[in-house]
């Protein structure tokens, strides 16, 4: 079985969901992983009974705490061979209701912060011949009345991972995506601000427009951010991979 033995991971918004669930697939994996997320409950429950996952209070927005998170690998385990940017920010806005402010809370998370911490990153990635993946969407690609920024931010993302992967190759980084339809997180209620009521209803549709008939699964995600990290895939570069049970096709 192969292994990432020894290997250091990054993982932003690691405190549940998707992060979460590619998180333990690393630690299962051999890897040393740190998660970050802005809730510390979150991240001492998750890191409470798991090792080989640390956790740290950072916001994927700040420039500040970009540094503080690559310290914070390096000061635990000396070195980072991986960097998955999972983080996500995003709410249902139609154009009349656009504001300075809200684009740039989207932004500065979806594009912005994965930028910054890519470079802090980079030195570190370069002397372990290492990867990114960046965790996108299939909205990128399925345009969404009143989700046109968060769409286009992952858009933006998918297009730093191609240009960061001829600029980064190089220097033996692997730059790929992972664009992840609809999963059973708590996304649609926590980051997205949805009540109860309108969730379940976002749901029920994509259930209903899903080719493979479900929403996805955590670990269905995370299980191809992992694989996209495994020295299995040292040929694949700046390729971004649908997850999506068919969403994006319809």
């Amino acid at each position: 079985m192969e292994t990432l033995k020894d290997r250091v991971v990054i993982v932003t918004g690691g405190g549940g969901g998707i992060g979460l669930a590619a998180a333990r697939r690393f630690s299962a994996a051999g890897a040393k992983v740190l998660i970050t997320g802005r809730r510390q409950g979150a991240l001492d429950e998750v890191t409470a009974d798991a090792a080989g996952i640390e956790g740290l209070v950072a916001d994927a927005s700040d420039p500040k705490d970009v540094h503080r998170t690559v310290e914070k690998a390096l000061t635990l385990w000396g070195r980072l061979d991986v960097l998955v940017n999972n983080a996500g920010a995003g709410v249902p806005m139609g154009l009349a209701d656009a504001t300075a402010d809200r684009i740039n809370a989207i932004y500065s998370v979806n594009v912005v912060g994965p930028t910054l911490l890519a470079a802090a990153a980079l030195q570190h990635l370069a002397a372990a011949r290492g990867s990114i993946v960046n965790v996108s969407s299939t909205l990128a690609q399925r345009p969404t009345p009143g989700f046109a920024d968060y769409a286009a931010s992952k858009a933006a993302l998918e297009q730093l991972t191609r240009c960061w992967a001829l600029e980064l190759a190089p220097k033996g980084i692997r730059v790929n995506a992972v664009a992840s339809g609809p999963v059973e997180t708590a996304f649609l209620r926590e980051r997205m601000g949805l009540s109860e009521e309108a969730a379940e209803a976002v749901k029920a549709e994509e259930r209903s427009t899903i080719p493979l008939g479900r929403r996805g699964e955590p670990d269905d995600v995370a299980s191809w951010i992992v694989a996209l990290a495994m020295p299995s895939a040292g040929w694949i570069t700046g390729q971004v991979l649908g997850v999506d049970g068919g969403f994006v096709l319809v």
